[in-house]
């Protein structure tokens, strides 16, 4: 049985973690160490308080309640490390000697991440579907008196230029460029109900940042942002489509810059994981972070935080990728966020 143990506690794809009855760790799967990020080395034989010290008491994944009978069954959990985002699927029960004494307690988690991400991206694919349905129906109706209203209002500003009523024509331009954020309003929707054609062909996602970095430069200008960008050397190819991904690194990279009010780096770096065959691009910025309460809606359709945003852009991205069969994900500690762009690599 003691054999049994170590060999299952080393090889099985689980997290698990012992725990004696002082609540300090016995022993810890690699499974586990790599989902929270830690040495098995530096926790073995520490309390779990310590091990969990940099987290607020509220969020940690263990709680001393444990070893007082409070146990999870099939209990969801979140945890961020330094690297990614793990949705977490925890049983934990106590564990008692011949007399029935308390002597500890065990933690099983199994990570669920992709399967989480299929049931949401199944349930925005539905939500997208309904809003392409109320776009394809009503932007050509939205459009045809838009364009009428907005030819009146350029022929009475260039009246209004000429006869010098400069107060009228500021009045004008006002209404025009409202016209015009209607205008690309209509057009995000019409990208979400019918994407552009997606021209698959062999890419080096290196060439594409590359392109993007001279427009990401000047908006990060603007805010006192630095780029920092960590190619790789020889990036493998992939089959995607070189504009919509242009579009979706501008649209990330702007909203990072944005998120940055008091200045700091954007940090984008290429990534190679010849294990799955995918290349994984990070854009990380040093903004305040993404609530744990918000960080599962910001892919929903009209959900912002911004005073003037769609709430359309990150969604656009997310079908972009899904799309060229790739995935797009985020992960927050409450100070910077990273979005995570995966593409697989061209056989």
């Amino acid at each position: 049985m003691q054999q049994f143990a170590g060999t299952f506690i080393k090889d099985v794809n689980l997290g698990v973690l012992l725990i004696d009855h002082n609540f300090l760790l016995v022993d810890i799967s690699d499974t586990a160490c790599r989902i929270l990020g830690v040495d098995k080395d530096a926790v073995i034989n520490r309390s779990m308080d310590d091990v969990f010290c940099m987290v607020p008491k509220e969020h940690r994944l263990v709680q001393r309640t444990l070893l007082d009978g409070v146990e999870a069954r099939n209990q969801a959990a979140s945890w961020t490390n330094d690297s990614a985002r793990f949705e977490l699927l925890m049983d934990s029960s106590l564990l008692r000697n011949e007399a029935g004494e308390i002597v500890g307690a065990y933690v099983i988690f199994k990570d669920v991440t992709n399967i989480r991400s299929l049931e949401q991206q199944v349930q925005r694919s539905d939500r997208l579907a309904m809003i392409g349905q109320i776009a394809a129906g009503t932007a050509h109706e939205i459009r045809n008196p838009l364009t009428s209203i907005k030819g009146f209002l350029q022929v009475l500003n260039r009246q209004f230029v000429t006869m010098g009523m400069e107060k009228e024509q500021g009045y004008t331009e006002l209404m025009l460029s409202e016209i015009d954020r209607i205008n690309e309003l209509v057009n995000e929707f019409l990208l979400l109900s019918k994407p552009k054609h997606v021209s698959f062909d062999r890419i080096d996602l290196s060439s594409v940042l590359r392109e993007v970095l001279p427009i990401i430069n000047n908006q990060a200008t603007l805010h006192n942002v630095t780029i920092c960008y960590q190619s790789v050397y020889r990036l493998p190819l992939v089959i995607a489509d070189q504009a919509l991904l242009k579009q979706v690194f501008i649209n990330l990279c702007k909203n990072g810059i944005e998120a940055m009010v008091a200045g700091g780096t954007l940090t984008i770096i290429e990534r190679v994981s010849f294990t799955d065959n995918k290349v994984h691009i990070d854009i990380h910025d040093a903004g305040p972070g993404i609530p744990a309460f918000l960080i599962d809606k910001i892919f929903d359709p009209f959900f912002t935080t911004k005073e003037t945003g769609t709430g359309l852009g990150l969604s656009v991205c997310q079908r972009i990728v899904h799309d060229l069969g790739g995935q797009i994900r985020v992960s927050s500690k409450g100070f910077g966020t990273t979005f995570t762009v995966t593409i697989p690599i061209a056989r």
